[in-house]
């Protein structure tokens, strides 16, 4: 089913065997997916996919946008004033939820997506991608742990207090700023980072408190505090790993980068900076282009600070090593087709006719 939710969302509730229903919010014209970037965005704790859409609206996004299609996912029991989950509901693992993301794009009629994905989200889709290789161009990950939880995270579930059943105790809101916003909360660095970091703070609160179930974030949290280790070392995508000098995750991303293979891994952390979409939306910006060039795709898209100068991946260089121009016989839109000649494992066509 699906429905408008927003001037720039279509709606479609996916039921997932092993998940339960998916409320999937569809950005961009999918009818367009042969001469759009895909991407499939996962969100992390204390969000929903509100989190990545007003990143994507964001004016820095508006060229990147222009030419893709975003696939944003909620969590069971994360879409706005959700219900509670039923009783009696075995809240997905974070591996059943990797595994179960492929649901999602066979239901849309889509063959290959750039994964998208913070925090607790980031490792959801590394797990797809381990699962479902033929899928997947390219992955970009923000916060993403490879390890099971740290002592760190061990120790703050000892105090993670939920008052009742309905709402969130403060040492749990404690520990979903801490998660999301690491030391940027400390009050020296509120105003010399982001001066807006008081109403951002206040507005996450807000919506843990208001607009999201508490009960069903709790599930996601557990979820996320027992997940099992995850090795990308196999992993045959290319990979960004962005990360935040001032996340509290940021030695955990160093640990998963040098344990990747350099030839198909980045690492960009940047300066002064927690949430990375929220602090830098532009480095992210420019970091995601960069990435998805070199994978074939948004090969017309230019932006300050990027090298404005087109090369076509579908042949990248020539016989001199030098890239190749832009064709003049060529429209924009089939030069920003997606180069996946290089995947190794072809999908049959679906069976189902495209979404209307």
């Amino acid at each position: 089913m699906s429905d408008a939710t927003d001037t720039d969302l279509h709606k479609y509730v996916v039921n997932a065997e092993k998940c339960g229903d998916l409320h999937v919010y569809v950005q961009g014209d999918l009818k367009q997916q042969e001469k759009r970037a895909v991407f499939m965005t996962v969100h992390d704790l204390g969000c929903n996919h509100t989190s990545f859409h007003d990143f994507v609206n964001h004016p820095c996004m508006s060229e990147i946008k222009d030419r893709s299609i975003f696939i944003h996912i909620d969590v069971p029991g994360h879409a706005d004033n959700a219900p509670n989950l039923p009783d009696g509901f075995q809240f997905p693992t974070l591996q059943t939820l990797g595994e179960s993301l492929v649901t999602v794009i066979d239901f849309l009629k889509v063959r290959y997506v750039v994964g998208f994905g913070e925090g607790a989200g980031a490792n959801v889709l590394a797990r797809f991608a381990l699962a479902n290789p033929s899928r997947v161009l390219g992955l970009i990950l923000i916060n993403c742990t490879g390890s099971a939880a740290t002592v760190l995270d061990n120790f703050k579930t000892k105090f993670l207090s939920w008052r009742g059943k309905e709402e969130v105790g403060q040492s749990a809101e404690e520990f979903l700023l801490y998660h999301k916003y690491g030391n940027m909360i400390n009050e020296q660095l509120v105003s010399t980072t982001n001066p807006d970091k008081e109403k951002v703070l206040a507005e996450f609160l807000e919506r843990i408190r208001g607009t999201l179930n508490p009960r069903n974030i709790k599930q996601y949290v557990n979820a996320f505090l027992t997940r099992k280790d995850i090795s990308l070392k196999n992993c045959n995508t290319d990979i960004i790993l962005i990360t935040g000098m001032l996340s509290p995750y940021a030695s955990v991303v160093e640990k998963l980068f040098r344990e990747l293979d350099k030839n198909r891994a980045t690492l960009l952390k940047v300066e002064r900076a927690g949430d990375v979409l929220l602090d830098s939306p532009v480095k992210v910006a420019q970091s995601i282009l960069l990435f998805c060039k070199g994978q074939g795709l948004l090969t017309s898209v230019t932006m300050p600070g990027v090298d404005r100068q087109r090369t076509f991946s579908g042949g990248s260089f020539d016989s001199d090593g030098r890239p190749r121009r832009l064709s003049r016989g060529m429209s924009m839109e089939e030069y920003d087709k997606p180069n996946i000649r290089r995947l190794s494992i072809t999908i049959p066509e679906p069976s189902r006719s495209p979404v209307n």
